[in-house]
């Protein structure tokens, strides 16, 4: 029997490339949930573990090529200093709102209760240790433990 009458009570939100834009847009909805009251948990894996890691973080990008919303021909959008034009753009547009950095959003999504996981399949695959990431990363996990912890009725999963 389902008992939750479609009310959504946890969002499981999976980031698989640390673009900035995939960032943020699984930063604003993990964020949004916890301002509703709704539990929630992210998994980063394959590059979406850049988003986690201590030394890559600092450097996501705008991803401009072969990005249709960029509105550019693939080839000029991999023209030297596209990325890095596109970057500094957005951020300075983002700036303009207060939309808090990286590291800080960061800090906003666990103080607000979101938990982290490292998928252990993308770590070993890239050599990272556990030590390599953030340190309020909840844990280094497998997708089967990740979908043990999705179970129950009112879960959304969501793929980014």
């Amino acid at each position: 029997m389902n008992d939750s009458n479609g009310e959504i009570k946890k969002m499981m939100i999976i980031l698989s490339k640390a673009t900035l834009e995939n960032v943020y847009a699984a930063f604003v909805l993990a964020n949004g949930a916890r301002m509703e009251g709704i539990e929630a948990e992210m998994f980063f894996t394959f590059f979406g573990l850049e988003a986690i890691h201590k030394k890559k973080l600092k450097r996501l990008h705008v991803a401009t090529v072969g990005n249709p919303a960029m509105h550019m021909p693939t080839m000029v959008g991999g023209l030297p200093g596209m990325e890095a034009f596109a970057t500094h753009m957005m951020k300075k547009e983002m700036g303009k709102i207060d939309m808090p950095d990286v590291e800080e959003f960061l800090d906003i999504l666990t103080a607000s209760g979101v938990k982290l996981w490292a998928c252990k399949l993308a770590m070993d695959m890239f050599h990272y240790k556990k030590e390599d990431m953030i340190s309020d990363i909840d844990g280094v996990i497998t997708v089967g433990d990740f979908y043990k912890k999705a179970s129950g009725s009112g879960t959304h999963m969501l793929f980014i």
